[in-house]
């Protein structure tokens, strides 16, 4: 169901200084930037192996990664798995009994099709559900 890791998504205040960490200290080319309006966030993905490391600045502190930044800091904000069609992996995973944030999946970084599932159901990970778009 799962094919493999997508990205690891990191929760930033300062996404200059993030990226000059992740380029120059550990060597990681950035690869594209975007605001995600939906999503209330700019992202950046810098490669990684065959994933990415997903930098997240808010746009707002009433977004959600504004909220999470205010409540734990900067750090891990979740994990992303890439699937082939994110509309069964979601039935599946309600068969399944797991805990949908988004039962419909919606527009994320690269116009990939996305969907976020519940913590409480994926022992105490924000986890990601990603389709990537067509070339990606």
């Amino acid at each position: 169901m799962l094919d493999r890791i997508d990205h690891v998504g990191v929760a930033v205040e300062d996404l200059d200084a993030a990226l000059k960490l992740y380029e120059d200290a550990f060597g990681m080319p950035m690869v594209h930037r975007e605001i995600v309006e939906e999503q209330g966030v700019e992202a950046v993905l810098l490669d990684v192996g065959d994933g990415h490391v997903e930098l997240l600045r808010p746009l707002g502190p009433d977004t959600p990664v504004g909220k999470y930044l205010a409540k734990k800091g900067p750090g891990l904000h979740h994990v992303a798995y890439a699937v082939g069609d994110i509309k069964a992996t979601l039935e599946q995973l309600t068969a399944a009994g797991v805990e949908l944030i988004d039962e419909t999946p919606r527009i994320g970084i690269r116009k990939s099709q996305v969907a976020f599932l519940h913590p409480k159901s994926t022992g105490g990970v924000l986890t990601e559900i990603v389709q990537p778009a067509e070339g990606h």
